[in-house]
């Protein structure tokens, strides 16, 4: 082999080899400047794998400039260039499986989601699995490999897979559904139809509540995103509403001063807020008030501690004033006895 190739073929090896490492110490400190700019100390997978990436591919492209010097035949040519190709995309392929899962981490752990970082941790190895198939697909296409037939047969496959996976596949993204949307948490009460229940895990392919009687309810993650969910855990504040009558011969000056009294009885206490109270009809046998007033809870059974306090005021409060509660007429008749 004359030295009149060789010589070149050595300095463009070398050359490109140099201007690789040279490239990886300019990214490096760029990035590094970057992230002391940015606060992102601790966060610089990225630029590390940029930088431990840059000299080997450099390496060899260099490497395949400097063998295209060289006088050699067609087949040494097509064994140095196919492990070029090899070793370039093992290169890309390690490069995005790494920076692209650690964007998919720093996102979740951004979002402050602990269910999808660890749903990202667990499809880790489907991820890389699946990179690694299309870079051997790519691979094999670039080196000349006729790809019909393997087209043709994972096409195939795909449409099988496709038919058998339907369900759990369905099932899988309506739980990604549920992660990302965020409809209700682990330890709220949500009311889904006729079934009320508090969460107690979302899982893949159901959700399991718990409900007020204490059995344990098991629904399907699909009928949860198709279904309306009241969620009374996002409940700021509880609307409660008191229908009451009284009897027909009450005075109006009473009348007059009951939305007063519950006002007073509903202010009385730092549980609750007053909204209204009104007169609102003429019954057949009570004249009827309602009171509406807000509790700032989320809580059910504090709800019900607020409201019969105020039931239980209510009934003193018209116990001093004379005011009687009226009650609906009941007509009672005999078993067999003929009406009138």
């Amino acid at each position: 082999m004359p030295v009149s190739s060789v010589l070149p073929a050595l300095l463009t090896l070398a050359g490109g080899g140099l201007l690789g490492m040279l490239l990886a110490k300019l990214v490096q400190r760029a990035t590094s400047r970057v992230i002391r700019r940015n606060s992102l100390a601790g966060d610089d997978l990225v630029a590390t794998v940029l930088v431990d990436t840059i000299p080997p591919m450099a390496w060899v492209l260099s490497a395949s400039l400097a063998w295209q010097i060289l006088p050699t035949n067609a087949s040494s040519d097509r064994v140095v260039f196919g492990l070029a190709k090899l070793i370039l995309s093992v290169l890309i392929v390690r490069l995005v499986n790494r920076i692209g899962l650690r964007l998919l981490q720093r996102w979740a752990q951004h979002a402050g989601d602990a269910e999808v970082a660890n749903l990202i941790r667990s499809l880790a190895p489907m991820l890389k699995a699946l990179v690694w198939c299309v870079g051997a697909v790519f691979y094999l296409q670039n080196i000349g490999v006729q790809m019909a037939a393997i087209w043709a047969l994972l096409s195939a496959g795909g449409i099988g897979a496709g038919l058998a996976l339907k369900e759990p596949v369905s099932q899988f993204f309506e739980y990604i559904t549920i992660l990302l949307d965020k409809p209700f948490q682990p330890g709220q009460l949500i009311q889904v139809g006729q079934s009320w229940g508090t969460v107690e895990k979302v899982g893949v392919r159901s959700t399991r509540l718990r409900s007020i009687n204490g059995e344990a309810i098991v629904m399907s993650n699909s009928a949860l995103t198709g279904a309306v969910v009241a969620n009374f855990g996002e409940m700021q504040r509880r609307r409660l509403i008191v229908r009451l009558g009284v009897c027909y011969d009450t005075p109006v000056e009473q009348l007059q001063r009951i939305p007063a009294m519950l006002e007073t009885i509903v202010k009385s206490g730092a549980d609750a807020s007053f909204d209204r109270c009104h007169f609102v009809a003429f019954n057949d046998s009570s004249l009827d008030f309602e009171l509406v007033y807000y509790v700032p809870t989320n809580d059910f059974n504090r709800a019900m501690d607020v409201q019969q306090r105020i039931n239980l005021e209510i009934m003193r409060c018209f116990a001093r004033e004379g005011i009687a509660f009226a009650f609906p007429t009941r007509t009672l008749q005999m078993v067999g006895e003929k009406p009138d």
